[in-house]
């Protein structure tokens, strides 16, 4: 579906059903360089089993328009935005890695707002190697390259998917050469820079569930319990067998995860 915010269209998928408004909403951000396919076998899910699903393509990301969030805190105010754009008083909030730090951030200036929170390859903090911030600003594969190397963990190198014949890293790879802005080193910067997590995960006032992969090199689960003891009562769940990636590389663990919070 397509939503207006600030004048600029937006796209959200809805998992196949056209949202009710009798059903709680759960809305689901995508991480750095990505949009919403990422989402596609939970969100179908959670569409067919009495939720209203929105999976928003971010400012200048799939198939939104405009350019993109330089800083996370811009990006939560445009969620909320988003969120009034769909005449949605609370939604659940999923978010993966960028995403995540979003969705933390949106939960904590709104709280009223947001009945559950799902944190996915989280960490207080995000940092990328300066080489990898030159290459994705001049527009190097080697970004590309490198970004889904480390998101995927070893199984999804090999194959991984669960359809015969699928790789769920090259997938990746396609997903972000698809980056005709440069997206990808937007997103990147602004991951590095942030360093409001800390404060924003005390403001959270809602149940919350951080999903870590145990393969994960991008985010290690270390930095998902350390976010965790952040915000009161959250709960960490670590997915065997998975890296970043989670919601592709084991797509069944994270739904059934996903399923005990939102």
């Amino acid at each position: 579906m397509k939503i207006t915010v600030d004048g600029v269209p937006a796209f959200a998928a809805t998992g196949g059903r056209v949202p009710r408004e009798a059903d709680p909403t759960v809305v689901f951000i995508h991480g750095a360089g990505m949009d919403h396919t990422v989402w596609t076998l939970q969100t179908r899910f959670f569409a067919h089993h009495g939720r209203n699903v929105l999976a928003l393509d971010l400012p200048g990301h799939g198939r939104s328009e405009g350019d993109p969030c330089s800083t996370i805190e811009a990006h939560a105010a445009w969620l909320l935005r988003a969120l009034d754009a769909a005449k949605l008083d609370r939604a659940a909030l999923v978010g993966h890695s960028m995403g995540a730090l979003i969705a933390l951030a949106a939960a904590a200036a709104a709280p009223t707002r947001v009945w559950a929170l799902a944190l996915l390859g989280a960490a207080s903090e995000m940092p990328v190697h300066p080489d990898l911030l030159r290459d994705a600003r001049e527009g190097r594969h080697n970004a590309i390259d490198l970004v889904a190397s480390w998101g995927f963990g070893r199984r999804a190198h090999l194959g991984g998917a669960k359809a015969p014949g699928l790789w769920l890293l090259g997938q990746g790879v396609r997903l972000l050469e698809r980056d005709a802005k440069r997206v990808l080193a937007v997103d990147l910067a602004t991951c590095a820079a942030y360093r409001g997590a800390k404060d924003a995960a005390a403001g959270v006032r809602c149940p919350t569930m951080i999903i870590a992969g145990a393969l994960d090199r991008m985010t290690p689960p270390r930095g998902a319990v350390e976010l965790a003891g952040l915000i009161d009562g959250a709960r960490v769940v670590q997915l065997a067998g998975c890296g970043h990636m989670m919601m592709v590389e084991q797509p069944d663990l994270t739904l059934d995860a996903l399923t005990e919070v939102v």
